[in-house]
């Protein structure tokens, strides 16, 4: 069980490593560094190797840094395959890692590198193979992820997703419309051009996104109005998807600027709580806490690391968490009572049950050499013991401590 509980451990750490990493974690800011720079240098030698000149006086280092960088892409998809459990911790180990084939990201990082290897293997598809490569490119959305101010542009997307599609369904109805009713004007002026219904797709897509290629174009007079008025709406158009970004940047900044500027108003208390191996908590993920609407994770302790508590992280034990709740924002106090039981104290050795306190009394805790006792009824006092409880009436050799 410990060697399962070390492999566990071990493979949680490599996760939390090749993942973007928090600003504390060193190691894996590293490599994150590291992936970054991989994917530049890779995409940069694939621009520098279709130039003749450079590829001819230095073909075989960029082919060398081709084969490091590949390499780099090889490993991270595999590191990515062992880990992808830790992920998606709720789903069998089998399944967590379908998931992470068939996502988007897992396409990509294969792709960039297993187009590389397959002429090895296939040496007459090298050329449809090569195709594949220009795959790399999607890797930049790791970079991405890095950067908080990159990830604003995935975020406004995101939330602007509904408005951008129905503006791009009104263009494509546009380019279709526009299509048919110049086909229906221009096809006898000019029949080898417009042949049929669907001839003048390039010619509605060129002028609706106000490209104007000039390859085909109206001769006819009423062609020539039409053209100009789909022209003033192709304007428009384009302007809807744009104005939509640009608003969606707008309140994303100003939605970021509001939390910083009154983030500080907010009187929030923060605890700290071990797990140990007996708790609950322990190998369950953040998400799956049910924890009370007020009630956050604020940070997670393990071992010297700091771990950004995402939804999917796992916990394991001897993790220590930071949570963090809201003040009740009133002015009533809740003030409990401290009793250390000494030698002398008639309370040393019974059970609670048999204590003789006022019904209107609770103890909330019992607190024994460092640890914390929960007070069921069974539980006997002994010499030492630090009892926490809630009292009106009065008892002696008792301090106060208020919520």
């Amino acid at each position: 069980m410990d060697d399962k509980d070390a492999r566990l451990r071990r493979k949680q750490r490599l996760s939390e490593i090749i993942e973007v990493g928090a600003a504390t974690d060193s190691i894996s800011r590293l490599y994150d560094l590291i992936n970054s720079l991989a994917i530049v240098i890779n995409l940069i030698v694939s621009v520098i190797y279709t130039f003749e000149a450079p590829r001819t006086q230095y073909g075989s280092w960029l082919s060398s840094i081709e084969a490091v960088t590949v390499a780099f892409f090889t490993v991270d998809y595999c590191l990515r395959l062992w880990t992808a459990q830790c992920l998606r911790p709720k789903l069998p180990p089998f399944q967590a890692t379908l998931r992470y084939i068939f996502s988007f990201s897992g396409l990509v990082d294969l792709l960039s590198f297993l187009p590389y290897y397959l002429p090895v293997f296939f040496p007459s598809g090298t050329v449809a193979f090569r195709m594949f490569r220009v795959m790399r490119i999607f890797r930049l959305f790791r970079i991405n992820a890095y950067y908080d101010s990159l990830n604003v542009i995935t975020e406004v997307i995101a939330s602007k997703r509904q408005q951008l599609m129905s503006s791009v369904f009104i263009i494509v109805v546009l380019m279709l419309a526009s299509s048919l009713c110049m086909y229906s004007l221009e096809h006898e002026a000019q029949p080898e051009v417009f042949s049929n219904a669907f001839s003048g797709i390039w010619w509605s897509v060129s002028t609706l996104l106000t490209v104007g290629y000039g390859d085909i174009y109206p001769i006819t007079t009423l062609g020539k109005l039409f053209s100009i008025v789909i022209t003033f709406l192709g304007v428009g158009m384009v302007a809807i998807p744009t104005g939509i970004i640009s608003a969606g940047f707008v309140d994303q900044y100003s939605r970021i600027k509001r939390i910083s500027e009154y983030g500080h108003e907010t009187d929030v208390h923060f605890i700290k709580v071990h797990l140990s191996q007996k708790d609950s908590w322990s190998t369950q993920t953040i998400q799956s806490l049910g924890l009370p609407s007020g009630l956050i994770v604020a940070a997670i302790q393990r071992g010297e690391q700091i771990v950004v508590p995402r939804g999917d992280v796992a916990l394991c034990p001897g993790d220590t968490l930071v949570l963090g709740a809201e003040s009740v924002g009133d002015n009533r106090h809740i003030d409990l009572k401290e009793v250390v039981l000494r030698r002398q104290n008639p309370w040393n050795g019974l059970r609670i049950r048999e204590l003789d306190i006022s019904r209107q009394t609770i103890i909330v805790m019992v607190k024994r050499r460092g640890g914390i006792l929960i007070p069921n009824g069974d539980l006997i006092l002994k010499e030492g013991d630090c009892v926490i409880l809630y009292s009106q009436s009065y008892i002696p050799a008792d301090n106060t401590i208020e919520i």
